[in-house]
């Protein structure tokens, strides 16, 4: 007798004895009674559960964005099934039938256009079957997992979470077949199960002499090119390679003595699950080069598995050499992310902060949150633990690697110190942690190469000296000859020469390191602290107040290209210098907004003249307006020269500069 169509609401699952779902109860059946009792011979043709229809359409074209999951659900399912029958055997050993040797087998037939997956797991009886298959969307593993309880759930390699892993079998199937049978029922009690994914499917009583579950997939016209032996091998290496039990396909061998031997096509152990001192550094690296896709070996890397409030096993590395799209920061990036060994996707960048992209590894945890189709990580507070401990881990890599002699930092800074930069402004818990990472060009070498740690200016300071000056500027030839250093030179202060396009962006997010401010030597006030003597100082006050008409007069030329004229502090050697404002903006982030297309906001410099220069002096003496006006002219374009920055009127310097030449050689 067939029994009517049923409805349902929409939990999980579906699976073959790994995660799938229970049935609602027939409108006719109470509860606890057998809906087996009577039919035991008859074959029935019953309504799945809900609004089918829509909802296997729904899975079966939306929720899945790449139709070869298909395979990684259903051997995760098969996974599921063994694991359970490895737990129900540890009370009852005969459920292994005499065949102990779990494993997932996978076949196809390229004529007929099908694909099996039999595994020799748990396997279903009949109410299991209805229950499991004809109820969308409830996870049997959900169930299984409320009944184990201490080390049990600790152990569990269970995967299933939504249960609809399944139904992803219609995404390449028009019809799918299932045979199986629960571990220690009678031969008898084998059930068929069958649909073609409409509406409705058929169930029946089959003698089965296995235990376990296979399923058949018939697949669709339009995808007969997963019955391929190297097609499916290709697929349970990118995603099921690492679950705990074999997948066996016959061999595709030409060799006589090898066709149609089984073969085993996973690896079936995940490097990351074993014990760091079982594991060579050599495989190490080889596990690396996998899943980076590089020829090299890599810098470092670092191994750990957290128990206790979240449970996760990380494996990190750091490369040697950069790729071609590190500075794509839209490039996929990030770790590969497993649950429980089942291959999830490739670039998990919620892990990782993006100025640490160039990271590579593996990340295998039983408590993430994922969208029901597994291709979706959602963000919740445990993601955000994770990666705040991942993060913690790469810049701890990279202090340790920084501390060791030799060039092995020096040679990654070299490769990625310009994206490690852009940490200060994008992870503020960890700037301290970050500078301490950087490294500088530094008038002390008088090199260009970035080799100053900040530990090492601090160690070289100044008695008094109580801040970390450096100078920002396109290419180190021209910092190096700034006027803004002539001071400093004469002090024989440090200062770090800093020439990256991002340079300036990020020390507006540096403050201070180890209780040091930073100080930009062309920006703002000048303080020298106690290096500045009171006899510098008083000089400096009273040149202020005797070339007080100087000031006043160049100020009046140049009133609409400087905020303020000024003696300066700063100078030696040359007559004048520009200082960007406080607030302002300096010349490399005008240049990056620029860039951008961004508009920049309208800034004065402050003009800077060194009293005791003859230029200057020869300045205050001349009495002729004009040619007052030619000069002031001609010393604020070279400082605005000296500073990095482009005139707005080159043709106009290159005239008063003749004009100045001619009058000189007459």
């Amino acid at each position: 007798m067939a029994e009517p169509k049923r409805h349902m609401d929409v939990p999980q699952g579906a699976c073959f004895g790994s995660r799938s779902p229970a049935l609602p109860l027939h409108p006719k059946q109470k509860a606890g009674e057998n809906t087996a009792m009577t039919v035991e011979t008859n074959k029935e043709t019953l309504g799945f559960q809900t609004e089918v229809k829509q909802l296997l359409h729904l899975m079966i074209h939306s929720l899945y964005s790449n139709k070869e999951i298909f395979l990684r659900e259903l051997i995760s399912n098969a996974s599921d099934a063994e694991d359970k029958l490895r737990f129900a055997a540890l009370k009852d050993d005969k459920l292994y039938e005499g065949d102990s040797e779990l494993k997932i087998r996978l076949d196809y037939d390229k004529d007929a256009g099908t694909i099996t997956i039999a595994d020799n797991g748990i396997g279903m009886t009949r109410d299991d079957v209805i229950a499991n298959l004809g109820t969308i969307a409830r996870s049997g593993t959900a169930e299984f997992l409320k009944q184990l309880s201490g080390d049990e759930k600790k152990d569990s390699k269970l995967i299933g979470q939504f249960g609809v892993g399944f139904y992803s079998a219609f995404i390449v199937a028009d019809k799918v077949d299932v045979f199986t049978r629960r571990a220690g029922a009678p031969v008898e009690e084998g059930v068929h199960w069958e649909s073609k994914g409409d509406g409705e499917f058929t169930i029946e009583p089959v003698s089965r002499e296995q235990r376990g579950t296979e399923i058949v997939l018939h697949l669709k016209a339009e995808d007969k090119e997963f019955a391929d032996g190297w097609k499916l091998r290709s697929l349970v290496k990118k995603y099921s390679d690492h679950i705990s039990f074999p997948v066996v396909m016959k061999s595709e061998s030409e060799e006589e003595d090898k066709k149609g031997e089984e073969e085993t096509v996973n690896d079936a152990t995940a490097l990351w699950t074993l014990p760091r001192t079982e594991i060579k550094d050599e495989e190490y690296k080889e596990f690396y080069k996998h899943i980076a896709h590089d020829f090299e070996d890599p810098l470092t890397w670092s191994h750990n598995k957290v128990e206790g409030k979240l449970d996760y096993t990380s494996l990190l590395y750091i490369p040697k050499r950069a790729p071609f799209d590190l500075y794509n920061r839209e490039a996929p990036r990030g770790l590969k992310l497993y649950v429980q060994r089942v291959f999830i996707m490739d670039d998990a960048e919620q892990f990782l902060p993006l100025y640490l992209r160039f990271a590579k590894g593996v990340i295998d945890s039983n408590d993430l949150s994922l969208n029901v189709s597994r291709e979706i990580l959602q963000n919740d507070s445990t993601v955000e633990s994770i990666r705040t401990a991942m993060t913690k881990r790469v810049l701890d890599m990279l202090s340790k690697v920084a501390k060791k002699e030799g060039d092995e930092y020096q040679g990654f800074w070299d490769e990625f110190g310009t994206v490690l930069k852009e940490g200060p402004a994008e992870d503020f818990s960890n700037r301290e942690k970050i500078a301490g990472l950087l490294r500088f060009a530094s008038t002390h070498t008088g090199e260009s190469t970035q080799n100053v740690s900040l530990d090492e200016y601090i160690g070289r300071m100044k008695d008094g000296q109580k801040k970390i000056y450096y100078i920002t500027s396109d290419n180190f030839a021209a910092a190096k000859s700034s006027p803004h250093l002539e001071v400093f030179r004469k002090k024989g202060i440090e200062v770090l020469i800093l020439t990256d396009r991002i340079d300036e962006w990020m020390m507006g997010y540096l403050n201070e390191y180890d209780g040091k401010q930073f100080q930009d030597v062309a920006r703002g006030d000048l303080d020298l602290g106690e290096v500045e003597t009171e006899e510098d100082k008083k000089h400096q006050e009273e040149a202020a107040k005797e070339h007080k008409d100087l000031l006043e007069r160049i100020k009046k030329v140049l009133d609409d290209q400087v905020q303020e004229v000024r003696v300066t502090n700063r100078l030696t050697d040359s007559p004048a210098c520009l200082v960007v404002g406080q607030f302002d903006m300096g010349a490399q982030m005008k240049k990056i907004m620029e860039a951008a297309g961004q508009k920049v906001p309208e800034s004065k410099p402050i003009f800077e003249i060194n009293v005791d220069h003859p230029l200057v002096q020869r300045l205050e003496t001349e009495q002729g307006e004009e040619r007052f006006k030619e000069l002031s002219a001609v010393l604020f374009d070279q400082a605005t020269l000296a500073s990095g920055e482009q005139l707005k009127d080159p043709g106009a310097y290159v005239s008063r500069l003749n004009r100045l030449l001619l009058e000189l050689a007459n």
